[in-house]
């Protein structure tokens, strides 16, 4: 404790700042190397509150290690505080302190910072010694100290390619016996008690001794700190830059407190929404067509699933198309297409089956789904897949493109352009592809076809043909010698000739033939004629 009383009259006026470095967290750089003396020269003997024996036996003092060409040693505070001034008790030995002493070298030109981190770059000088000698370096230092700080750094160097004075030690070190930081213990207070808040609300330290402000809540800005941070930057000395996620941020600790943009969540805005949502606060749900959409609008980004397309993935393939980004045409023998895979789980065209409509009917069918035969194709061939027609023709005794159809009534055979009998029993009705009558023969004919006649018939067919063949003759005897007197007596009036009745021509009528032999009429020499058309009869 650092007091300072004065008596005057009957009132007392009493000055004192707390050590708010004892027995705080130490480092050293480069710690004594010799093992054995670990214990009694360790970093924190710097601020055990001891400094009663200055002398490496004593227990009470830091020292560094040898030949080095820096020494870096510093304590922590544990958080910012205000200093009013650092005491720093060097080791003597335990001998006098003057030009004669050889620790006295060891200090010479060394500094002291006070910063917010371990580096010392980035907190403020407080004391740099380019002044002191061997003859007039105190063997207690101290010095005001006015600044908030965590870390009170004590540093000295001998670099390589500088020049020091000549009293310099050849080697840095930081051989400590006690550094005292005396200041308020808690901030935001000032004066000689550090009981007076700092006059400013928003002033996070003040000056130790006037409370001027020297520094802001985070948060803050300004001479008194009455202005908050502009928008988009918190924290000490507004500083911070908000997340670009943020539609406005705390302007003290930076918290979202006003929102995320669309896309992001969390009180930084740091998370984005979680696969499948985007929008504001990630409450709106991404279409499931989307492979992954984009967290702030929901556009489909990074594509579409197989069988959809569009900014959101909203729309399906059109007819004929599936697959990724629909490019991949279906099956032109599909009805249509599964929009993802291309099979054709709506059907197939006529003569194609299979998953995807590639496989033409087999096995002489044809058709939807090839659930049709095959007609009766000539050769027993194939018919064509799509539609049943037989491209070689039908078989004997079927018609039609299929080959379906049986021949019409009354014919039969190749192409059906042969006639039925007309001596089956049933006219013309016979078996469309053989030609056999189907009930048998009319009487008197015999055979699969009936066009025999039959034996039976045969014989009374020639008794019956006999007789009436001589009835006729003697018929057509009677009347020609008619015809013959009659003509005579009209010679005299017709001067044309007559032809005469050529002997032995035949005469056909059906299946009978005639031929009439005048041999015995050799006295008619000239033929008959009427209607100028020769008669001959001859019976054979």
């Amino acid at each position: 404790m650092y007091g300072l009383c004065i008596l005057f009259g009957i009132l007392i006026l009493c000055r004192a700042y707390e050590n708010i470095a004892l027995e705080k967290q130490v480092y050293q750089r480069y710690p004594y190397a010799y093992i054995k003396m670990a214990n009694l020269t360790s970093a924190d003997k710097a601020v055990d509150g001891f400094k009663s024996n200055l002398s490496v036996w004593g227990g009470q003092c830091v020292i560094s290690g040898n030949y080095k060409q820096t020494a870096t040693w510093w304590v922590n505070l544990t958080r910012i505080l205000s200093i009013h001034h650092v005491t720093i008790y060097y080791r003597t030995g335990n001998v006098a302190w003057g030009p004669e002493n050889h620790f006295a070298d060891r200090f010479l030109g060394f500094s002291l910072y006070v910063s917010n981190t371990t580096d010392k770059l980035e907190g403020t000088l407080c004391y740099k010694d380019t002044e002191f000698n061997r003859s007039t370096i105190p063997a207690v230092f101290n010095t005001t100290c006015p600044l908030h700080g965590q870390y009170v750094i004590y540093y000295n160097e001998r670099l390589d390619g500088v020049t020091y004075p000549k009293e310099y030690s050849k080697y840095a070190y930081n051989e400590i016996c006690e550094l005292e930081v005396f200041g308020c213990p808690k901030p935001g207070y000032y004066g000689v008690n550090c009981s007076t808040p700092c006059p400013d609300p928003n002033c996070r330290y003040c000056h130790i001794e006037t409370g001027a402000c020297q520094g802001c809540r985070p948060g803050y800005q300004g001479h008194r700190c009455e202005t908050a941070c502009t928008t988009g930057y918190f924290g000490d000395g507004c500083v911070n830059s908000c997340i670009n996620t943020c539609t406005g941020c705390n302007n003290v600790h930076g918290l979202c407190d006003k929102g995320c943009h669309s896309g992001w969540k969390g009180d930084y805005c740091l998370q984005p929404c979680l696969y499948g949502f985007y929008g504001q606060r990630c409450e709106q749900q991404c279409n499931v067509t989307c492979t992954g959409c984009n967290n702030t609008n929901g556009v489909c980004d990074n594509g579409c699933k197989p069988g959809w397309e569009g900014t959101f993935c909203e729309q399906a393939c059109v007819h004929g198309y599936f697959g990724q980004n629909c490019k991949q045409p279906c099956n032109a023998t599909c009805i249509g297409c599964n929009k993802e895979n291309g099979i054709c789980d709506k059907g197939c065209l006529p003569g194609w089956k299979g998953n995807y409509c590639d496989e033409k009917c087999d096995n002489g069918t044809f058709g939807d789904n090839c659930l049709f035969d095959c007609g009766h194709c000539l050769n027993s061939e194939s018919c064509v897949h799509t539609n049943g027609s037989c491209v070689g023709g039908c078989q004997p005794g079927f018609r039609g493109d299929q080959c379906t159809e049986e021949c019409e009534l009354g014919y039969y055979g190749p192409r059906c352009l042969k006639d039925c009998s007309a001596f089956c029993k049933s006219s013309r009705e016979c078996n469309h592809i053989t030609g056999f009558c189907k009930m048998g023969c009319k009487q008197g004919w015999q055979g699969n076809d009936c066009l025999e006649v039959s034996k039976e018939e045969e014989s009374g067919v020639d008794w019956k043909l006999g007789f009436y063949i001589q009835l006729s003759i003697l018929c057509s005897t009677f009347t020609l010698l008619l015809l013959y007197v009659f003509c005579s007596r009209c010679r005299q009036f017709n001067d044309e000739g007559n032809q005469h009745v050529k002997e032995n021509e035949t005469f056909e009528s059906g299946r009978m033939s005639f031929k009439f032999d005048n041999s015995a009429y050799e006295e008619y020499k000239n033929p008959i004629k009427q209607n100028d058309t020769e008669l001959y009869l001859d019976v054979q």
